[in-house]
Protein backbone atom coordinates (compact mmCIF):
# COMPACT_ATOMS: atom_id res chain seq x y z
CA UNK A 1 0.00 0.00 0.00
CA UNK A 2 1.25 3.56 -0.95
CA UNK A 3 2.69 5.38 2.24
CA UNK A 4 2.02 8.88 0.13
CA UNK A 5 -1.08 10.76 0.86
CA UNK A 6 -2.04 13.90 -0.72
CA UNK A 7 -3.81 16.94 1.31
CA UNK A 8 -6.97 17.99 -0.01
CA UNK A 9 -8.25 21.34 0.41
CA UNK A 10 -9.01 22.42 3.85
CA UNK A 11 -11.63 24.67 5.24
CA UNK A 12 -10.84 27.81 6.12
CA UNK A 13 -12.78 30.96 6.54
CA UNK A 14 -13.88 33.14 4.61
CA UNK A 15 -11.78 36.75 3.65
CA UNK A 16 -12.82 39.19 2.13
CA UNK A 17 -10.63 41.74 0.80
CA UNK A 18 -11.51 44.74 -0.68
CA UNK A 19 -9.47 47.51 -3.26
CA UNK A 20 -8.46 47.50 -6.55
CA UNK A 21 -6.53 44.73 -8.56
CA UNK A 22 -2.88 44.27 -8.46
CA UNK A 23 -1.96 45.92 -11.77
CA UNK A 24 1.93 46.87 -12.29
CA UNK A 25 2.04 50.07 -13.15
CA UNK A 26 3.80 50.91 -16.97
CA UNK A 27 7.37 50.50 -17.33
CA UNK A 28 9.84 50.32 -19.96
CA UNK A 29 10.26 46.76 -21.51
CA UNK A 30 13.28 44.53 -20.86
CA UNK A 31 14.35 41.43 -22.96
CA UNK A 32 15.29 38.10 -21.34
CA UNK A 33 15.68 34.93 -23.14
CA UNK A 34 13.12 32.23 -22.01
CA UNK A 35 14.36 29.40 -24.48
CA UNK A 36 14.63 25.75 -22.43
CA UNK A 37 12.16 27.28 -19.62
CA UNK A 38 8.37 26.87 -22.04
CA UNK A 39 7.40 22.88 -21.53
CA UNK A 40 4.69 21.32 -21.89
CA UNK A 41 1.48 21.13 -24.77
CA UNK A 42 -1.12 23.57 -23.78
CA UNK A 43 -3.81 20.60 -23.43
CA UNK A 44 -1.80 19.29 -20.58
CA UNK A 45 -0.89 21.88 -18.77
CA UNK A 46 -2.05 22.35 -14.76
CA UNK A 47 -3.19 25.66 -13.02
CA UNK A 48 -1.80 27.00 -9.85
CA UNK A 49 -4.45 28.40 -7.76
CA UNK A 50 -3.54 31.97 -8.95
CA UNK A 51 -4.15 31.50 -12.55
CA UNK A 52 -7.57 33.61 -12.71
CA UNK A 53 -5.63 36.40 -10.56
CA UNK A 54 -3.14 36.33 -12.90
CA UNK A 55 -5.33 36.68 -15.68
CA UNK A 56 -7.21 39.40 -14.17
CA UNK A 57 -3.85 41.30 -13.47
CA UNK A 58 -3.53 41.61 -17.12
CA UNK A 59 -0.29 38.38 -16.95
CA UNK A 60 1.34 36.57 -20.31
CA UNK A 61 0.80 33.11 -19.67
CA UNK A 62 3.56 30.51 -21.12
CA UNK A 63 3.23 26.97 -20.43
CA UNK A 64 6.22 26.29 -18.20
CA UNK A 65 7.22 22.77 -16.12
CA UNK A 66 3.90 21.68 -16.79
CA UNK A 67 2.21 24.86 -15.88
CA UNK A 68 0.51 27.90 -17.47
CA UNK A 69 2.28 30.47 -15.54
CA UNK A 70 2.60 34.64 -15.67
CA UNK A 71 6.10 35.43 -17.63
CA UNK A 72 5.25 39.35 -17.07
CA UNK A 73 2.12 41.42 -16.10
CA UNK A 74 1.12 44.20 -18.48
CA UNK A 75 3.12 46.49 -20.35
CA UNK A 76 5.74 46.32 -17.87
CA UNK A 77 9.27 44.55 -19.25
CA UNK A 78 11.05 41.36 -17.96
CA UNK A 79 13.90 43.83 -16.94
CA UNK A 80 11.60 46.64 -15.45
CA UNK A 81 10.43 44.39 -12.83
CA UNK A 82 13.84 42.40 -12.43
CA UNK A 83 15.13 46.19 -11.45
CA UNK A 84 12.22 46.57 -9.14
CA UNK A 85 13.13 43.47 -7.44
CA UNK A 86 16.59 44.75 -6.71
CA UNK A 87 15.34 48.08 -5.15
CA UNK A 88 12.00 47.75 -3.59
CA UNK A 89 10.24 44.08 -4.09
CA UNK A 90 8.47 41.27 -6.39
CA UNK A 91 5.87 38.95 -5.80
CA UNK A 92 6.29 35.63 -7.74
CA UNK A 93 3.75 32.68 -7.64
CA UNK A 94 6.15 29.36 -7.42
CA UNK A 95 2.83 27.72 -6.56
CA UNK A 96 3.85 25.17 -9.14
CA UNK A 97 6.95 23.83 -7.27
CA UNK A 98 5.54 20.55 -4.94
CA UNK A 99 5.63 20.74 -1.58
CA UNK A 100 5.61 17.89 0.75
CA UNK A 101 5.76 16.82 4.42
CA UNK A 102 7.55 13.60 5.70
CA UNK A 103 6.88 12.23 8.96
CA UNK A 104 8.07 9.75 11.35
CA UNK A 105 10.04 8.54 14.20
CA UNK A 106 12.98 8.02 11.28
CA UNK A 107 12.12 10.53 8.85
CA UNK A 108 15.83 12.34 9.37
CA UNK A 109 17.68 9.17 8.75
CA UNK A 110 15.21 8.23 5.70
CA UNK A 111 15.99 11.96 4.26
CA UNK A 112 19.63 11.84 5.01
CA UNK A 113 19.33 8.39 3.02
CA UNK A 114 18.02 9.70 -0.14
CA UNK A 115 20.41 12.85 -0.12
CA UNK A 116 24.18 13.71 1.01
CA UNK A 117 22.65 16.35 4.13
CA UNK A 118 23.24 16.40 7.57
CA UNK A 119 20.37 16.67 8.59
CA UNK A 120 20.57 15.51 11.68
CA UNK A 121 22.50 18.37 13.26
CA UNK A 122 20.12 20.64 11.15
CA UNK A 123 18.52 22.99 13.98
CA UNK A 124 14.46 23.48 14.03
CA UNK A 125 12.98 25.33 11.90
CA UNK A 126 15.60 25.46 9.56
CA UNK A 127 16.62 24.98 6.01
CA UNK A 128 19.14 23.80 3.76
CA UNK A 129 19.31 23.61 -0.13
CA UNK A 130 20.16 19.46 -1.18
CA UNK A 131 19.60 17.14 -3.35
CA UNK A 132 18.62 14.03 -4.52
CA UNK A 133 20.59 11.40 -6.22
CA UNK A 134 19.97 8.40 -8.25
CA UNK A 135 22.32 5.39 -7.62
CA UNK A 136 25.18 6.97 -9.65
CA UNK A 137 25.31 9.96 -7.54
CA UNK A 138 23.60 11.98 -10.74
CA UNK A 139 20.94 14.91 -9.28
CA UNK A 140 17.78 13.66 -9.75
CA UNK A 141 16.43 17.16 -8.49
CA UNK A 142 17.48 20.21 -6.40
CA UNK A 143 15.40 20.75 -3.41
CA UNK A 144 15.06 23.14 0.00
CA UNK A 145 14.30 20.71 2.92
CA UNK A 146 13.43 22.77 6.31
CA UNK A 147 13.56 20.88 9.21
CA UNK A 148 10.43 21.20 11.81
CA UNK A 149 11.86 18.41 14.22
CA UNK A 150 13.34 14.82 14.13
CA UNK A 151 10.42 13.28 12.46
CA UNK A 152 9.12 16.16 10.54
CA UNK A 153 10.48 18.17 7.65
CA UNK A 154 8.82 19.94 4.93
CA UNK A 155 10.30 19.92 1.36
CA UNK A 156 10.21 21.64 -2.01
CA UNK A 157 10.61 19.99 -5.03
CA UNK A 158 10.50 21.50 -8.67
CA UNK A 159 7.28 21.26 -10.50
CA UNK A 160 9.14 19.96 -14.12
CA UNK A 161 10.61 17.16 -11.61
CA UNK A 162 7.01 16.01 -10.03
CA UNK A 163 6.59 12.77 -11.78
CA UNK A 164 10.04 11.30 -11.16
CA UNK A 165 10.32 13.11 -7.59
CA UNK A 166 6.74 11.52 -6.44
CA UNK A 167 7.43 8.41 -8.05
CA UNK A 168 11.30 8.21 -6.70
CA UNK A 169 9.65 9.18 -2.88
CA UNK A 170 7.03 6.44 -3.34
CA UNK A 171 9.62 3.30 -4.29
CA UNK A 172 12.12 4.43 -2.00
CA UNK A 173 9.56 4.63 1.07
CA UNK A 174 8.13 1.24 0.45
CA UNK A 175 11.66 0.17 0.10
CA UNK A 176 12.30 1.79 3.45
CA UNK A 177 9.44 1.27 6.04
CA UNK A 178 9.86 -2.52 4.65
CA UNK A 179 13.83 -2.81 5.85
CA UNK A 180 14.82 -3.27 9.14
CA UNK A 181 16.06 0.86 9.41
CA UNK A 182 12.50 1.36 9.82
CA UNK A 183 12.24 -0.62 12.96
CA UNK A 184 12.17 2.51 14.92
CA UNK A 185 9.11 4.46 13.06
CA UNK A 186 7.65 4.34 9.39
CA UNK A 187 7.63 7.60 7.29
CA UNK A 188 5.01 9.00 6.04
CA UNK A 189 5.12 11.20 2.68
CA UNK A 190 2.25 13.82 2.40
CA UNK A 191 1.96 15.88 -0.71
CA UNK A 192 0.14 19.20 -0.37
CA UNK A 193 -1.60 19.28 -3.13
CA UNK A 194 -2.84 22.72 -4.36
CA UNK A 195 -1.65 24.67 -1.73
CA UNK A 196 -0.44 28.42 -2.92
CA UNK A 197 3.56 29.26 -2.50
CA UNK A 198 4.52 32.98 -3.14
CA UNK A 199 7.42 34.26 -2.80
CA UNK A 200 7.97 37.69 -1.31
CA UNK A 201 11.38 39.39 -2.76
CA UNK A 202 13.68 42.41 -2.23
CA UNK A 203 15.06 45.15 0.40
CA UNK A 204 11.37 46.41 0.63
CA UNK A 205 10.07 42.67 1.45
CA UNK A 206 10.66 42.93 4.99
CA UNK A 207 9.43 46.19 6.00
CA UNK A 208 6.33 45.35 3.97
CA UNK A 209 5.82 42.11 5.34
CA UNK A 210 6.42 43.06 8.87
CA UNK A 211 3.30 45.75 8.56
CA UNK A 212 0.86 42.94 8.17
CA UNK A 213 2.48 41.30 11.27
CA UNK A 214 3.08 41.29 14.72
CA UNK A 215 5.80 38.43 14.50
CA UNK A 216 9.13 40.44 14.54
CA UNK A 217 10.99 38.98 11.50
CA UNK A 218 14.23 40.08 12.64
CA UNK A 219 14.39 36.86 14.69
CA UNK A 220 13.39 35.37 11.21
CA UNK A 221 17.57 34.89 9.74
CA UNK A 222 18.11 33.57 6.45
CA UNK A 223 17.25 30.03 6.59
CA UNK A 224 15.27 30.12 8.98
CA UNK A 225 11.27 29.28 8.86
CA UNK A 226 8.53 29.93 11.49
CA UNK A 227 4.40 29.83 11.39
CA UNK A 228 3.96 33.75 11.44
CA UNK A 229 0.51 35.28 11.83
CA UNK A 230 -0.55 37.45 8.82
CA UNK A 231 -4.11 39.02 9.09
CA UNK A 232 -5.64 36.51 10.97
CA UNK A 233 -3.65 33.34 9.31
CA UNK A 234 -0.75 31.30 10.43
CA UNK A 235 1.31 30.66 7.37
CA UNK A 236 4.77 28.71 7.00
CA UNK A 237 7.43 31.33 6.43
CA UNK A 238 10.57 30.71 5.28
CA UNK A 239 13.33 33.34 4.89
CA UNK A 240 15.47 32.99 1.57
CA UNK A 241 14.41 32.98 -2.04
CA UNK A 242 15.42 32.56 -5.77
CA UNK A 243 16.60 36.04 -6.15
CA UNK A 244 19.87 37.03 -3.96
CA UNK A 245 17.75 39.32 -2.04
CA UNK A 246 16.06 39.34 1.18
CA UNK A 247 12.60 37.83 1.33
CA UNK A 248 10.50 35.14 1.93
CA UNK A 249 8.72 32.20 0.87
CA UNK A 250 5.18 31.76 2.06
CA UNK A 251 3.10 28.55 1.91
CA UNK A 252 -0.70 29.05 1.91
CA UNK A 253 -3.53 26.74 2.70
CA UNK A 254 -5.80 26.83 -0.85
CA UNK A 255 -8.65 28.51 0.50
CA UNK A 256 -6.57 31.26 1.20
CA UNK A 257 -4.21 31.53 -1.51
CA UNK A 258 -5.70 34.38 -3.32
CA UNK A 259 -6.78 36.39 -0.23
CA UNK A 260 -2.90 36.51 1.21
CA UNK A 261 -1.71 37.23 -2.42
CA UNK A 262 -3.94 40.18 -2.86
CA UNK A 263 -2.59 41.39 0.82
CA UNK A 264 1.39 40.86 -0.40
CA UNK A 265 0.66 42.89 -3.85
CA UNK A 266 0.28 46.68 -2.78
CA UNK A 267 2.93 49.07 -3.06
CA UNK A 268 5.57 49.03 -3.18
CA UNK A 269 5.60 45.70 -4.01
CA UNK A 270 4.59 45.02 -7.97
CA UNK A 271 3.84 41.31 -9.31
CA UNK A 272 6.74 39.55 -11.28
CA UNK A 273 6.70 36.80 -13.42
CA UNK A 274 9.02 34.21 -14.70
CA UNK A 275 11.05 36.40 -17.15
CA UNK A 276 12.47 38.55 -14.16
CA UNK A 277 13.05 34.84 -12.21
CA UNK A 278 15.14 33.67 -14.54
CA UNK A 279 17.29 36.80 -14.84
CA UNK A 280 17.44 37.48 -11.17
CA UNK A 281 18.27 33.91 -9.73
CA UNK A 282 21.05 33.94 -12.83
CA UNK A 283 22.69 37.28 -11.45
CA UNK A 284 22.81 35.10 -8.31
CA UNK A 285 24.30 32.06 -9.45
CA UNK A 286 21.35 29.79 -9.19
CA UNK A 287 20.65 27.02 -11.03
CA UNK A 288 17.86 26.00 -12.86
CA UNK A 289 17.16 22.40 -13.45
CA UNK A 290 16.63 20.87 -16.47
CA UNK A 291 19.05 24.06 -18.12
CA UNK A 292 22.25 23.65 -15.08
CA UNK A 293 21.41 20.20 -13.55
CA UNK A 294 20.76 16.87 -14.74
CA UNK A 295 20.63 13.28 -13.92
CA UNK A 296 24.44 12.70 -15.62
CA UNK A 297 25.65 15.85 -13.46
CA UNK A 298 26.85 14.98 -9.80
CA UNK A 299 26.52 17.55 -7.41
CA UNK A 300 30.46 17.82 -7.25
CA UNK A 301 30.47 18.53 -11.01
CA UNK A 302 27.52 21.25 -10.25
CA UNK A 303 29.69 23.26 -7.46
CA UNK A 304 27.37 21.99 -5.06
CA UNK A 305 29.43 20.32 -3.21
CA UNK A 306 28.83 22.08 0.22
CA UNK A 307 25.51 20.96 0.15
CA UNK A 308 27.33 17.53 1.06
CA UNK A 309 27.38 17.31 5.44
CA UNK A 310 31.55 17.27 6.02
CA UNK A 311 30.77 13.89 7.88
CA UNK A 312 29.05 12.21 5.64
CA UNK A 313 31.89 13.03 2.59
CA UNK A 314 33.57 10.20 3.97
CA UNK A 315 31.02 7.62 5.73
CA UNK A 316 28.17 9.05 4.72
CA UNK A 317 25.49 5.89 3.86
CA UNK A 318 23.62 7.79 0.60
CA UNK A 319 21.86 6.81 -2.37
CA UNK A 320 24.72 7.87 -4.98
CA UNK A 321 27.22 7.88 -2.69
CA UNK A 322 30.09 5.73 -4.38
CA UNK A 323 29.66 8.37 -7.71
CA UNK A 324 30.13 11.24 -5.38
CA UNK A 325 32.95 9.80 -3.50
CA UNK A 326 34.72 9.17 -6.35
CA UNK A 327 34.47 12.76 -7.76
CA UNK A 328 35.53 14.37 -4.54
CA UNK A 329 38.42 12.26 -4.17
CA UNK A 330 39.88 12.06 -7.99
CA UNK A 331 37.63 15.45 -9.11
CA UNK A 332 35.39 16.04 -11.43
CA UNK A 333 36.17 15.75 -15.08
CA UNK A 334 33.96 19.04 -15.31
CA UNK A 335 33.21 21.88 -13.62
CA UNK A 336 30.22 24.61 -13.41
CA UNK A 337 31.47 27.51 -13.75
CA UNK A 338 30.25 31.66 -14.79
CA UNK A 339 31.44 33.29 -17.39
CA UNK A 340 31.03 36.92 -18.70
CA UNK A 341 30.49 37.20 -22.16
CA UNK A 342 31.67 40.04 -24.92
CA UNK A 343 29.44 41.14 -27.25
CA UNK A 344 26.54 39.42 -27.94
CA UNK A 345 24.64 37.24 -25.42
CA UNK A 346 25.43 33.53 -24.97
CA UNK A 347 22.54 30.97 -24.71
CA UNK A 348 21.64 27.75 -23.24
CA UNK A 349 23.40 25.23 -25.91
CA UNK A 350 26.44 27.72 -27.14
CA UNK A 351 29.84 26.15 -27.06
CA UNK A 352 32.42 26.95 -25.09
CA UNK A 353 36.07 26.79 -26.53
CA UNK A 354 39.56 27.04 -25.35
CA UNK A 355 41.92 30.19 -26.38
CA UNK A 356 43.99 30.13 -28.31
CA UNK A 357 44.20 26.54 -29.10
CA UNK A 358 39.92 26.01 -30.23
CA UNK A 359 39.53 23.16 -28.43
CA UNK A 360 35.78 22.47 -27.22
CA UNK A 361 36.11 22.54 -23.80
CA UNK A 362 31.98 22.33 -22.48
CA UNK A 363 28.96 24.22 -22.91
CA UNK A 364 26.71 26.82 -22.00
CA UNK A 365 23.59 25.87 -19.93
CA UNK A 366 22.09 29.59 -19.16
CA UNK A 367 23.01 32.76 -20.40
CA UNK A 368 21.31 36.03 -20.20
CA UNK A 369 22.03 40.25 -21.07
CA UNK A 370 22.25 40.83 -16.94
CA UNK A 371 19.93 43.59 -16.22
CA UNK A 372 21.39 44.93 -13.33
CA UNK A 373 25.78 44.73 -14.25
CA UNK A 374 24.88 45.91 -17.68
CA UNK A 375 26.93 43.13 -19.00
CA UNK A 376 26.43 39.33 -20.63
CA UNK A 377 26.37 36.89 -18.05
CA UNK A 378 26.28 33.24 -18.13
CA UNK A 379 26.55 29.73 -16.73
CA UNK A 380 27.80 26.35 -18.08
CA UNK A 381 29.86 23.38 -17.51
CA UNK A 382 33.70 23.07 -18.50
CA UNK A 383 36.37 20.78 -18.49
CA UNK A 384 38.39 20.51 -15.42
CA UNK A 385 41.31 22.82 -15.68
CA UNK A 386 39.52 25.56 -17.57
CA UNK A 387 37.47 26.75 -14.56
CA UNK A 388 39.81 29.06 -12.82
CA UNK A 389 39.33 32.62 -11.82
CA UNK A 390 40.32 35.31 -15.00
CA UNK A 391 40.41 31.90 -17.57
CA UNK A 392 39.81 33.60 -21.31
CA UNK A 393 37.77 31.28 -23.29
CA UNK A 394 35.73 31.54 -26.45
CA UNK A 395 32.01 31.04 -27.19
CA UNK A 396 30.37 30.21 -30.24
CA UNK A 397 27.19 33.08 -30.42
CA UNK A 398 25.39 32.91 -33.44
CA UNK A 399 28.41 31.15 -35.37
CA UNK A 400 31.11 33.80 -34.31
CA UNK A 401 32.93 33.34 -31.65
CA UNK A 402 33.19 35.51 -28.52
CA UNK A 403 35.94 36.24 -25.79
CA UNK A 404 34.69 35.37 -22.54
CA UNK A 405 36.06 35.24 -19.04
CA UNK A 406 35.83 32.62 -16.16
CA UNK A 407 34.01 34.55 -13.56
CA UNK A 408 33.01 33.62 -10.02
CA UNK A 409 29.56 33.21 -8.87
CA UNK A 410 27.39 34.78 -7.64
CA UNK A 411 27.57 37.52 -9.97
CA UNK A 412 26.26 39.98 -7.84
CA UNK A 413 26.32 39.78 -3.76
CA UNK A 414 23.64 38.21 -2.19
CA UNK A 415 21.18 40.60 0.05
CA UNK A 416 19.88 38.15 2.60
CA UNK A 417 19.38 39.33 6.21
CA UNK A 418 21.58 37.87 8.50
CA UNK A 419 20.72 39.87 11.54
Amino acid sequence: MSTVRVLSTRTARHFVLSGSRCRAPRSLAGRIDLRGLATSTEGSLRKTGLYDFHIDNGAKMIPFAGYKMPLAYGNVGQGASHAHARTDAGLFDVGHMVQSNFRGRSATAFLEWLTPSSLTSLAPYTSTLSVLLNENGGIIDDTVITKHSEDAYYVVTNAGRRDRDLTWFNEKLEEWNASDRAKGGKVEHEVLEDWGLIALQGPAAAQYLQSLTSFDLRELTFGKSAFVPIEGFNLHVARGGYTGEDGFEISIPPSQTVDITKLLCNAPVQLAGLGARDSLRLEAGMCLYGNDLDEDTTPVEAGLTWVIGKERKETGDFIGAEGVRKHLKDGPPRRRVGFVVEGAPARQGAQIYSSPEKELIGTVTSGIPSPTLGKNIAMGYVKSGFHKKGIEVEIDVRNKLRKATVTPMPFMKPNYWRG
